[in-house]
């Protein structure tokens, strides 16, 4: 009872300095958990009695939650569409790579694929499960798909060879090194797109002392983040 009490006396002190009693926060699925897991790690240290939630979502997925005052922070990718009410601060790029099994036919060839050629197999795309991109594709090359709302799913499809697609390049650098996934090299497309990254929160509920805090973490981590991998690519 009286941990419990000290607690309560804790949490009412950090809250009259403007600490919010928790912090909610929406990440999409393409952005690096090695950032992400470093700043919930300091997070927790930094403001051990603010609870922290956190809700993973795909797309315009992250968007809505924050509108919806289901989060206080967002961290989301830059589409191509327009939402008004957020404020972004940029974050990171995030690096995608078309990839499939080796036993996959397209895998089996080295030359450039053609358009008509990837259009012939699956290709695997994730799915917006809100309203806010309907009819709208995003990098889709074949008129075969399908389509799945978890990219731990379609990681696991592209694995078991039952189609191909594109991944963040962090999730699946391991596969590639071992040989279980093969990048794919199309023609007239880059072959390695970045996607921009950014937090955002409504103009009209900014983050406090504590979102603000996570906020800038994230930054710190993100570039930290990407001047390891730069030096990879050099070396």
């Amino acid at each position: 009872m009286l941990g419990g009490m000290a607690l309560m006396k804790s949490r009412a002190r950090g809250m009259a300095a403007g600490i919010e009693s928790e912090l909610s926060v929406a990440v999409d699925v393409m952005f690096p958990m090695s950032v992400l897991t470093r700043t919930a790690e300091v997070f927790g240290k930094r403001f051990p009695l603010t609870p922290l939630r956190l809700y993973v979502e795909a797309l315009g997925g992250v968007a809505k939650n924050v509108l919806q005052q289901q989060s206080q922070i967002g961290i989301l990718c830059n589409l191509p569409i327009s939402i008004s009410g957020l404020m972004t601060e940029r974050l990171l790029a995030v690096e995608m790579v078309n990839v499939a099994a080796p036993s996959h036919p397209l895998a089996m060839k080295n030359a450039p694929l053609g358009e008509c050629e990837v259009a012939q197999h699956v290709q695997l795309v994730l799915t917006d499960r809100t309203e806010l991109t309907d009819g709208q594709e995003f990098s889709v090359h074949s008129r075969r798909n399908w389509r799945l709302a978890d990219l731990g799913a379609k990681h696991a499809f592209l694995l078991a060879g039952l189609g191909w697609g594109g991944m963040p390049l962090e999730m699946v650098q391991n596969d590639l090194d071992a040989g279980r996934l093969r990048e794919l090299q199309l023609q007239d497309i880059p072959a390695r797109v970045q996607i921009s990254m950014s937090a955002a929160y409504r103009q009209d509920a900014p983050p406090g002392p504590a979102g603000r805090w996570f906020i800038e973490q994230l930054k710190n981590f993100a570039v930290e983040s990407q001047g390891v991998q730069e030096l990879k690519e050099y070396a």
